[in-house]
């Protein structure tokens, strides 16, 4: 397993109202979102990178009202026109 370590000064933590451990679980939960979103990963995998069960990424997801599955409509469309 990989550590990785990022330098942020006293007062960007402060105008976020976060404590370290906070701010690297908010971080690791939106870059999971947004990763997940992207299609660049699966939703177990956006989990894990968020440090939660799928089911509670899932969970996440509804909280702040972000679509958990994707739909692409013109692909559905393509796919509805085929049969």
């Amino acid at each position: 397993m990989k550590t990785l370590t990022m330098e942020l000064s006293d007062d960007i933590l402060a105008c976020m109202d976060r404590d370290p451990s906070q701010f690297l679980d908010e971080m690791r939960l939106i870059a999971a979102i947004v990763w997940y979103r992207q299609g660049k990963v699966s939703q177990e995998i956006a989990a894990r990178i968020a440090g939660l069960t799928r089911t509670r990424f899932l969970l996440e997801l509804a909280r702040l009202k972000v679509d958990s599955f994707g739909v692409d409509f013109s692909q559905l469309d393509g796919e509805l026109a085929h049969g």
